[in-house]
């Protein structure tokens, strides 16, 4: 009989897959999507879940019976619950209210507390998500406070993982690395393994208007008071996650809110792919920058999560209409 022991050793092994339509007839390169939405909370972001907990494991940061607490848009949520299941620890997860009532609904699904901080409001505000998640932290008898941000198990877990599973995929024949950047750790992990491969690969984070990550990279300077607020989840920031290595980043693009959503759409209607709103996203960067590849090119583009995140949103006409989008 062939079976796993846990869910959690379901966790890796995407598949990659060709676009074929959406991107149009006359886009020059081969692009190929990983799909992260197989792992089995849906997301790119169990990997770091797992990788996040065993170090903290390793270390004694994370001891028995202990009471994991994070700030999440909710997929990195949904990885630790999931591991905290089989481990047997608490969770207390923070979020934001711009994030989809799904993504709380699913986390408390797996037996995860949930409490949404208001979201027009400086990171350094002791309402915001990051402040409430330390605070937290602090209070709670055997808390771990897991930062994904400045946690830098983040990135080694793409380092590790998703990486050399792309690099096997492609033969390390691929050219461009294209994933939305948000804690960094993707873009990051990723971007740093292909470079060592070969320093001739691409590396391109997709940003959202609003955010300051592409302004970081461009000109070097951080102006946190640049930030401001957008519909867009799960890509973009308004800190600087100590996750991030700019210098093996090659190019950011900025994508407005509202052609996200509408290639999340296509991308589901026009690919059979129900990913999330940060996979519209990519797909209209490579669109946006379509006169900047060739026929030899080979892109890698990374979906980090599922359609079923965004449905009362993005997968909603009313809401769509609502914004205008539609």
């Amino acid at each position: 009989m062939k079976y796993y022991n846990h869910i959690i050793e379901t966790i890796g092994n995407t598949p990659l897959v060709k676009i074929n339509r959406i991107l149009g007839e006359d886009f020059p390169a081969l692009v190929l999507a990983k799909v992260e939405t197989t792992n089995p909370g849906n997301s790119v972001k169990d990997r770091i879940a797992l990788k996040m907990i065993d170090d903290a494991e390793k270390d004694g940061r994370l001891k028995p019976g202990g009471t994991i607490i994070e700030g999440t848009s909710g997929n990195t949520g949904m990885g630790l619950a999931l591991v905290a299941i089989q481990r047997g620890y608490k969770c207390i997860f923070v979020t934001n209210s711009k994030q989809s009532k799904e993504k709380c609904d699913i986390l408390r699904a797996v037996g995860a507390e949930v409490i949404v901080c208001p979201t027009d409001v400086k990171p350094t505000d002791p309402r915001s998500y990051y402040s409430v998640s330390k605070r937290l932290a602090a209070e709670t008898e055997n808390g771990w406070y897991v930062n994904q941000y400045d946690n830098l198990s983040n990135r080694q877990a793409h380092y590790e993982g998703t990486a050399p599973e792309i690099w096997e995929q492609t033969d390390g024949k691929l050219t461009h690395f294209v994933a939305g950047a948000g804690t960094g750790g993707t873009i990051t992990g990723c971007g740093t393994f292909f470079k060592e491969k070969n320093p001739d690969i691409k590396i391109i984070g997709v940003d959202t208007y609003g955010s300051i990550l592409k302004e970081i990279h461009d000109t070097g300077e951080i102006h946190f008071d640049h930030a401001y607020p957008y519909i867009t989840e799960g890509i973009g920031e308004d800190i600087l996650p100590e996750n991030y290595d700019m210098s093996v980043i090659d190019h950011f693009e900025k994508v407005t809110d509202k052609d996200g959503a509408i290639y999340a759409r296509r991308l589901a209607k026009e690919e059979g792919i129900f990913c999330g709103y940060s996979a519209g996203s990519a797909m209209s960067a490579l669109v946006q920058m379509k006169d900047q590849f060739t026929k030899d090119d080979i892109i890698v583009v990374l979906l980090h999560d599922h359609g079923s995140r965004y449905v009362a949103k993005i997968y909603n006409d009313d809401w769509m209409r609502e914004m205008g989008w539609l």
